[in-house]
């Protein structure tokens, strides 16, 4: 029997015995159905490893500049669009690039890229990477970025990375306060911010920092003048 090949062969897989009898055996999963605008009905695609790359992928690249290097970092993450065009229509992560002049972590950054692309292609939920390179810590210690939040490493920034993208199409939610959260952390911002603007009336003296109490005044401007203790407010001097 002579099958005819309208399509170019790109991959492919030995089939055994043993995988022909596990597929008989192993219920098939209930068929879901997109339906597009325009009427026609096909099979949901999900993301898993047999899926091809496409000649085309979005792209988004992200920029890291850090205090422990001269050079910037470039993360581009391409998604795939399944289901295009249908009501199951959905960005998942493909594939993910690390560009940077600096050459010191070129091993680690090839590794960990063929890593984490290997498991988008997997599919399933992703969102555990987040998590798990966010708690890497640099035993060297972490750097502040601009604006005051504290990062414990490049590779905990990359987690952050990645999570923004997740929430940017729709595969993590952003967490956010609620309600009677949000009104206490105004509360206790207010709070501080009344606090600041009030003035004591001895936090700023008009005399040197560190100058005695005056007997005679009771005034902290006492200083050592010439050999002798005299009072900057009063003119008290222990000279005469």
């Amino acid at each position: 029997m002579t099958t005819h090949i309208e399509k170019r062969i790109v991959k492919y897989r030995v089939l055994k015995p043993e995988d022909k009898t596990a597929a008989k055996s192993a219920p098939e999963p209930p068929e879901e159905l997109a339906h597009s605008p325009d009427g026609r009905t096909a099979k949901v695609i999900r993301m898993h490893e047999e899926i091809q790359r496409p000649e085309v992928l979005i792209g988004s690249t992200y920029k890291i500049k850090t205090p422990v290097s001269d050079h910037a970092m470039y993360v581009t993450i391409n998604d795939i669009v399944l289901n295009e065009g249908t009501e199951y229509e959905q960005r998942r992560p493909f594939e993910v690039f690390i560009n940077s002049k600096n050459l010191d972590h070129f091993q680690w950054i090839v590794a960990l890229t063929r890593i984490i692309s290997a498991v988008f292609r997997k599919g399933g939920d992703v969102a555990f990477l987040v998590d798990e390179l966010k708690a890497v810590f640099d035993p060297r210690g972490g750097y502040w970025q601009p604006g005051g939040k504290f990062m414990p490493s490049i590779i905990a920034e990359l987690g952050y990375v990645i999570e923004k993208h997740l929430q940017t199409i729709g595969m993590m939610r952003k967490v956010e306060l609620d309600v009677h959260q949000k009104k206490l952390v105004e509360e206790k911002r207010a709070e501080f911010e009344a606090r600041a603007r009030q003035q004591d009336a001895f936090a700023k003296s008009h005399f040197p920092d560190g100058a005695a109490l005056c007997s005679k005044c009771s005034t902290a401007a006492v200083v050592m003048m010439d050999g002798c203790m005299t009072c900057l407010n009063c003119g008290e001097s222990k000279c005469g």
